[in-house]
Parts: C-alpha cells; structure tokens; sequence
C-alpha cells in the first residue's frame, strides 16, 4: 500500500510539473506572440504574398499607382552635361546617387571607382559617371554650399541637379532624374548603373561582366542583391514607414537593393517609360524600381557578390570575385589600392590551384566562400535594418 502511494505521489507531482511547464509555454507564447506576429508571420505571409504580386497581371496592373493631379514632377537643371555620352560608345553609365555636402565621398570615388580614365586605359572600356542631386536641404548654408557645387562641376563636369530638396524623402525623385536624364541624353548607353556613394565597386570585375554580357547581347537584364517579399513597413516611428493609403499590399514586388544594381540599356528605357504612370509619392527609389519593373514584367536577377547593404569581408579570395560592398568612406582608397592589386588573383590562384588540391576540393572551397559571403551580407543587412527601425540618420540617399 505506501509503494503504491509512493508511485501515485510520484506521478502526481510529474503530472503537476508538465502542468507547470505547459501553463509556463503558454503564457510565454501569449507574452510573445505580438511581436512574434508583427516581425516573422507577417514577412512569411507578404513572402508567400509576393507570387500572387509578381506573377499575375491582375495584380500588376492593380499595383499602378494613382497618378497625382500634377502628374509626374517636373524640375528645372541647375546643373546638367547634356553632350556627355554624345557620339560615344557607353558601356556603363554609372550615376551615384550623392548629397551636396559629401565632396570628400565624390572626390574618392573620382580617384578609384569611379575614374572614367582608368576604365579607358586599363579595362579598354567606356564608363561615364555622374553624381546627382539636388539642392542642399539647409537653408542657413544652402547658398553657400550651392556656389561650391558650381565651382566643384566646373573642376570636374561630373555633376547633374535639379532643384528639388536633397532629402531622404526625396529619393524617388532623384531616381526620376536618373532615368529622364538617360532616357533624353545617353539612351543608347550598353548598361546603366545606380549606386550610393558610400558603396565600394570593384570596376575590373564589373566590367569585365558587363563585356561578356554585351558580346552575348544580353536584354531584359536587371542584377543586384534581391529582396524577396519585403513587407511595407507600417511603424509609424520607422523612416521607412509606408501607409495602407499609399500602398495596400502586404508585400513589395521582387526589388533590388538601391546601394547599387545594373540594368540593361533596353530595361533603361522601359523603365523610364513606367515610371511616368506612376506615383512618385512612394519614396523609397528601390521600392519605386521594384514597381516600375514589375509593371514591365522585368525580374530581378540575384548576384551572390553584389552586397546590397551588406559589407563584403576583407580577403583576397573575395576580392577577386566581388562586384559591390557596402558601407565604405574612409577605407575606400586603401580597399581600391589592396582590391585591384594585380597579387590578388595571384594569391587567390595559389589558394586554390595549389597541388595538392583536387577540382572537387577547390569547388567545395568556392562554396564555402560563397556562403561565407552571403552569410556576412545577411548579418550586415539585419544590422542596417536595425539601424533603419530606429530612425538612424547615417543612410545617405
């Protein structure tokens, strides 16, 4: 009789314990469900959403924005090179995407990336790079920061402007410059580029893709780092915060980074097209492209070494792979210097051409470079996102 109520005891208090327990998991599951909900179930749905918006024309056509009474928003040329590309063979128009105060970024990049004499003389192609913005937010410094734009062009005739404000809120505008620009003065540019100038791009690499692609004759052709179902945010305290008013679906079309991505010449001009329907309200300019190319029937392209917000790490085995990295000011000479270094395909050959490898072994040691890189843009993307959510001001349009 006393084993027997020792056993009962025993299983009473096992029984009391898993109560215990389950009563615990459900009150944790309740404490967490909202934000569990609002951040991982919504991006599953808007995932899962994305199919409907970028395969059926129904929800195409649905997504063409209202146009406002005004229609598209015209501004005036402060600054403008119409003859740039005149008469000329252009493989890439490059347009980086800048603010008025940011010289020391702008005068970097003319010194690396950016160079068009270097890309002539030591990649045997023609680039053309343009800084556009547009007139300096700041009223107290406006004049002032203006008249040093206008002395900074006639130095280097790289700069387009209009006069819109600069502004974060202002992007779709800037990306309207861009593409009327091409569309008037270059449409008959091979690729067209857009880029932030605090992004890093290995141009041998890059060029030596986009020629390749030119000899296949490539069309229809947009690449970068893809966003997949990215939901609108609805936190009003987010930069980034999109209303239902202004944009109802639970999921973006399919849409490249804006830190940087190339489009074919013939995407350019479609592109351009589109976006005189829609509603440039919307102002986040990648968010924007996804629109414009999802009302095309244009797809993304996914590149494993174009960065998107992430910041590739530094390795000569990625150098000799990497097309974009992001997040670079005050290391971008050094990072140039060390990136092209002719010894970095010789160190990244002996890496993996060394004897006692096999093919096999050097594939698997590709993929795990891959991985390793993607992995890091991941790790950096969520760190930017995190920065964005809380209104950080360091994101330069």
């Amino acid at each position: 009789m006393d084993v027997r109520m020792f056993v009962s005891g025993r299983r009473v208090k096992k029984w009391q314990f898993i109560q215990l327990f389950a009563t615990c998991f459900v009150l944790s599951l309740m404490f967490f469900w909202i934000p569990i909900d609002n951040h991982i179930v919504s991006h599953m749905k808007s995932y899962s959403y994305r199919y409907l918006i970028n395969s059926y024309n129904f929800v195409n056509d649905s997504l063409s924005l209202k146009r406002s009474e005004e229609g598209v928003p015209r501004y005036q040329y402060l600054i403008n090179h119409e003859d740039k590309c005149q008469m000329q063979d252009v493989l890439l128009l490059l347009f980086v995407k800048t603010a008025p105060e940011n010289y020391n970024r702008r005068s970097a990049i003319r010194k690396t990336w950016g160079n068009e004499k270097y890309v002539c003389s030591q990649l045997n192609a023609n680039i053309k790079t343009l800084f556009v913005l547009g007139t300096p937010s700041d009223p107290l410094i406006r004049e002032r920061l203006q008249k040093r734009l206008v002395w900074e062009d006639k130095m280097y005739n790289d700069i387009i402007q209009q006069d819109f404000a600069d502004s974060f809120y202002n992007l779709t505008l800037k990306f309207l410059l861009q593409f009327s620009w091409a569309n008037r003065f270059c449409p008959h540019a091979k690729f067209l580029m857009t880029a932030d100038d605090d992004i890093f791009i290995h141009m041998p690499n890059l060029i030596e893709y986009l020629q390749s692609l030119e000899r296949i004759g490539v069309q229809d052709f947009w690449v970068g780092r893809v966003h997949r179902g990215a939901p609108p945010v609805r936190d009003k305290r987010s930069k980034y915060y999109v209303s239902y008013e202004m944009y109802q679906w639970p999921a973006y079309p399919d849409y490249t980074a804006g830190a940087a991505y190339v489009i074919s010449g013939d995407v350019a001009a479609k592109v351009y097209e589109a976006s005189q329907t829609l509603n440039s309200s919307l102002y986040i300019d990648d968010v924007f492209m996804g629109l414009c190319a999802n009302k095309i029937g244009i797809v993304p392209q996914y590149h494993v070494f174009f960065s998107g917000e992430g910041k590739t790490p530094y390795h000569p085995c990625i150098y000799e792979k990497m097309m974009t990295s992001h997040g670079h000011v005050e290391d971008l000479q050094d990072l140039w210097t060390d990136a092209t270094d002719p010894k970095v395909k010789t160190i990244s050959k002996d890496w993996f051409d060394i004897g006692v490898w096999s093919r096999q072994k050097r594939f698997f040691w590709l993929i795990i470079l891959k991985n390793v890189v993607t992995t890091t843009h991941r790790i950096s993307a969520q760190a930017v996102k995190v920065l964005k959510f809380n209104n950080s001001p360091t994101f330069i349009g």
